[in-house]
């Protein structure tokens, strides 16, 4: 099989252009860069929206766990990963005028688009606006050469009037975008288990007591529910993480949820920062 071309030239963006990539909001949007359009360090990821219900593309773990911070907080209302800085006369003016030297294909020597990690839409008090961030490993920011290229970034949202901020994994809560990933599967149950509603209502009526009493695990309190009313092991639990996914159950977020122990219920006053905005 041969290599994937990854290669950029006018010819690659111009069909990018065409294809829509890096427009539209929501489900229309479509990321200027696929996964499978360039190396990345790390792990690559692929995860349907919740917000979106589309396909997200993320270039490294990091990127990753920042999304499903974003998917928790009910203050964001869409995401857009690798957005495009275009045209790319802009950026090439900006790197002139820093005097940077613009990224470019190491291939074929064309200046590439560069792009953003992440524009959010999220909710203030004066309606609903655009931020910009990058998302980069804190001990990445002791590059100079990456300095540059975020300087550049800067300047091009600045020049948009657009918050702009730089997010490393000191700011990703990292237990809640974990529970968030061991959740995120489990919003729509059909994906899952061909549960009807009037099972999963059966479910949650016996399991909820069970679970708020907080007396045995939350493995056990859903066998034992499982074996009550007659389910294959294993549904009671996947119908517990639905009823979390759809904050049907809530709890402290930033607390790790694990299976082997008690699952402890809170209510709205007793939660943490996950309900912020965006980082």
């Amino acid at each position: 099989m041969s290599k994937r071309n990854r290669r950029t030239d006018q010819g690659v963006i111009s069909k990018r252009v065409d294809g829509g990539r890096g427009q539209g909001t929501g489900k229309g949007y479509t990321p200027w860069l696929h996964i499978q359009d360039v190396p990345s360090e790390g792990l690559v990821h692929r995860v349907k929206g919740w917000k979106t219900d589309r396909e997200h593309h993320f270039l490294s773990t990091l990127e990753c766990n920042y999304f499903y911070v974003l998917e928790w907080s009910p203050l964001v209302y869409d995401i857009r990963e690798q957005y495009p800085l275009l045209p790319v006369a802009e950026t090439l003016a900006i790197a002139e005028q820093c005097g940077f030297r613009h990224p470019a294909d190491p291939k074929t020597k064309e200046f590439i688009v560069m792009t953003t990690d992440f524009v959010v839409t999220v909710a203030t008090g004066n309606g609903k606006i655009d931020c910009a961030r990058a998302i980069k490993p804190s001990n990445k920011l002791q590059s100079t050469r990456v300095l540059e290229k975020l300087e550049i970034e800067r300047r091009y949202w600045q020049a948009r009037n657009m918050d702009w901020g730089i997010v490393t994994e000191r700011e990703i809560p990292q237990v809640l975008a974990q529970n968030i990933k061991l959740l995120h599967g489990h919003l729509q149950i059909g994906d899952r288990l061909p549960l009807t509603e009037k099972e999963i209502c059966s479910i949650a009526s016996v399991l909820t007591p069970q679970v708020a009493e907080g007396n045995i695990s939350l493995r056990r309190a859903a066998s034992d529910c499982d074996r009550q009313l007659g389910f294959e092991p294993g549904t009671s639990l996947t119908v517990a993480y639905h009823l979390l996914a759809l904050r049907r159950w809530r709890i402290d977020m930033n607390t790790p949820i694990e299976p082997g122990r008690k699952l402890i219920l809170a209510n709205a006053a007793e939660l943490g920062q996950e309900d912020r905005g965006v980082p």
